[in-house]
């Protein structure tokens, strides 16, 4: 009899211990990172009688839980990548969004103050047109400003989001740890039985960490999980986690850079190519690819316009007579540390042409400027070209670096962001509407008593040194050329015009005392004797040459040389090419955000087919399991019955 009460006894035991699983099965089927679990039943040695063996009932081997390595790792490297564009997409709407409104993005201020220069050469003594020239310019100034400053205030956010992202890594790296030890104290006192609610919640907390950061794992042999980031950086060890940090980026304090604290020593900065994965990599990402170099191409425009604007305005006469004088200001390039070198702009002397030429080779990048004790070296961030510079003063892609007096040591490197801070640093630097220069300094007449129809056309200034002055330059022609009276101080390019051949025009240059220098075009059939006086402009005359080639600045090709020294973007352009590298790269960032959750989607459905707790099945499982208590209990029962029926015999 004992022996079926004993069978029974091991019957209620198992079908108790499933009916317990079961029901935590049930309890937890809402928690995350929870796996199904199951009893692992094996039955108990049999004993041998004479006519063979007789089973001795079932035992509980082990708590098992559904849990399949690579499903989970699966899961793991689709959700980082999925957080990782999700963070991107989540920043870049941001600029997307305020690149593309009609009623806060560039374009609009660019066009209505374009309008206002028009206006003015369509009436150049008019003051009225004049001040509401001012007052777009003004408006201008003020769209640069508040662009450039919501992207600062993004950049504050992805600065806040970085740091805050740092701390809750360390915060689950902590409680990796913790749980590597509570895991092992656990299963070294259940005879190394996996501890399966222990293990579930070091899972979730890796899941949870791998969303900030992409994590690789391998479980040791006494039980604890160790935690990689990067190329292999351990995170956690054991029951250790190293502690990460936010450090001020050497070259600029504005910036963090992620690097490991440890213990007793200096922070070792992790170089961002090694963070992948993850929030942390969204934000970086998004930081280095976009943030950047939209921060950089709004200052290119802002340097842009004012350059070529400030070079044209400072080419013409204003109201009384003067030469004009800077309409926009603008701060030098940002150096760090300042010390390293004088790093201005190459397109603010004259000539105009070399101006323009120098223009088209700014960059929207960021350059780095490295001593190596013999050699300074600038490179391009953005595209890695490189220069060896010739001391002391050199230019590279338009800009002049000046290292006379260079604080640079032997291996030290400095920051350059020749754009970064310039729409927020434009401003309007004259006030007063008599000061636009709608005129040009030299104007042309022709005599009513030259017998020719010989026409004097499009007098453009290239230099004017010097112009300001009295003289009166009176061009002959006679024989198919062209004599200069007074002949000193003045040369001519060109004394030849050939009516038959160049009635529809030849252009000439002259260049005048002082070095002021200007371009004429003379057309038509001049007759000899005929003569063309060219002279300074008189103050007041409504003269809008000026501003007319102030408005060809809009359409003008000032940026992106071709590699051969031409210009082939306008402003206007180079703004488009902005919003629709943001608009593209928005939308692919959300593509792949899609592709990733779908995957993710994908990942965690073969997962949970396995793992995840099926409550159709656990239901029909505690009826199951109740059914086998209630058997082994009759067992009970019955052997219970027989052995008070051997007793009620002997009595």
């Amino acid at each position: 009899m004992a022996g079926l009460l004993n069978i029974g006894l091991t019957g209620v035991n198992a079908a108790q211990g499933q009916l317990i699983t079961t029901s935590h099965n049930i309890a937890n089927a809402s928690t995350p990172g929870f796996h199904r679990q199951r009893v692992i039943q094996s039955n108990q040695t049999p004993y041998f009688s004479g006519v063979g063996f007789f089973g001795t009932g079932t035992r509980m081997m082990a708590v098992t839980r559904a849990y399949d390595q690579f499903l989970e790792n699966q899961v793991l490297s689709t959700d980082t990548r999925r957080c990782e564009y999700a963070a991107y997409a989540v920043q870049i709407r941001q600029i997307d969004n305020m690149l593309a409104d009609p009623t806060v993005g560039l374009s609009p201020a660019m066009d209505a103050f374009f309008a206002g220069v028009r206006e003015v050469a369509a009436d150049p003594t008019n003051l009225a047109t004049r001040q509401s020239l001012l007052s777009v310019a003004q408006a201008l100034v003020g769209r640069f400003h508040t662009l450039d400053g919501r992207l600062t205030e993004i950049r504050e956010g992805v600065e806040y989001d970085i740091r805050a992202t740092v701390d809750q890594i360390n915060t689950l790296a902590n409680d990796i740890a913790e749980l590597n030890q509570r895991i092992v104290i656990a299963q070294a006192a259940g005879s190394n039985k996996p501890a399966n609610d222990l293990l579930d919640q070091r899972w979730e907390l890796v899941s949870q960490l791998n969303q900030l950061i992409q994590v690789t794992t391998k479980e040791q042999s006494d039980g604890t999980l160790t935690v990689m980031i990067g190329s292999g950086q351990c995170l956690v060890q054991s029951n250790q986690a190293t502690k990460l940090g936010t450090i001020a980026a050497k070259n600029d304090p504005q910036r963090y850079e992620v690097a490991i604290l440890p213990r007793n020593g200096t922070p070792i900065e992790i170089p961002e190519r090694l963070i992948t994965g993850g929030q942390l990599a969204g934000l970086l990402e998004f930081r280095r690819e976009s943030l950047d170099s939209t921060q950089n191409r709004l200052g290119m425009i802002a340097v842009s316009i004012a350059s070529a604007f400030n070079n044209q305005q400072k080419l013409g006469v204003d109201l009384g007579g003067a030469l004009g004088l800077d309409f926009f200001s603008l701060s030098e390039p940002r150096v760090v540390p300042n010390n390293a070198a004088v790093v201005s702009f190459d397109f603010d002397t004259d000539p105009l042409a070399d101006d323009i030429a120098n223009l088209g080779l700014l960059t929207d990048a960021d350059y780095e400027l490295r001593y190596d004790g013999a050699n300074y070296v600038i490179t391009n961030l953005s595209t890695k070209v490189s220069k060896t510079l010739a001391a002391p003063v050199d230019t590279f892609e338009g800009l002049q670096i000046d290292l006379t007096g260079s604080a640079l040591t032997a291996g030290q490197t400095a920051l350059i962001q020749p754009t970064r801070y310039m729409a927020r640093d434009i401003s309007l630097a004259i006030n007063d509407p008599r000061q636009i220069t709608a005129g040009c300094p030299v104007i042309g007449d022709v005599p009513t008593t030259n017998a020719g129809t010989g026409k004097l056309s499009d007098v453009v200034m290239s230099n004017v040194d010097g112009v300001i002055g009295i003289w009166n330059l009176e061009l002959t022609y006679s024989g198919g050329n062209l004599t200069m009276n007074p002949a000193a101080g003045f040369t001519i390019s060109s004394t030849a015009f050939n009516p038959a051949a160049n009635s529809s025009g030849k252009t000439f240059t002259v260049t005048g005392p002082g070095g002021f220098e200007f371009s004429f075009t003379l057309s038509g059939t001049p007759q000899d004797g005929d003569t063309f006086n060219l002279r300074p402009t008189e103050a007041g005359i409504a003269d809008n040459r000026n501003a007319n080639m102030l408005v060809g600045l809009q359409t003008a090709k000032l940026l992106f040389n071709n590699g051969l020294g031409a210009p082939t973007g306008t402003i206007d352009s180079a703004y488009s090419q902005l919003v629709n590298k943001v608009g593209n790269k928005t939308h692919e960032v959300q593509t792949n955000e899609l592709t990733q959750t779908t995957l993710y989607e994908q990942a965690c459905e073969a997962r949970d087919a396995l793992s995840a707790v099926n409550l159709d099945e656990e239901a029909a499982n505690l009826i199951r399991y109740q059914q086998a208590y209630q058997a082994s209990g009759r067992v009970m029962s019955i052997a219970q019955r027989l052995f008070d029926e051997i007793i009620s015999i002997v009595r």
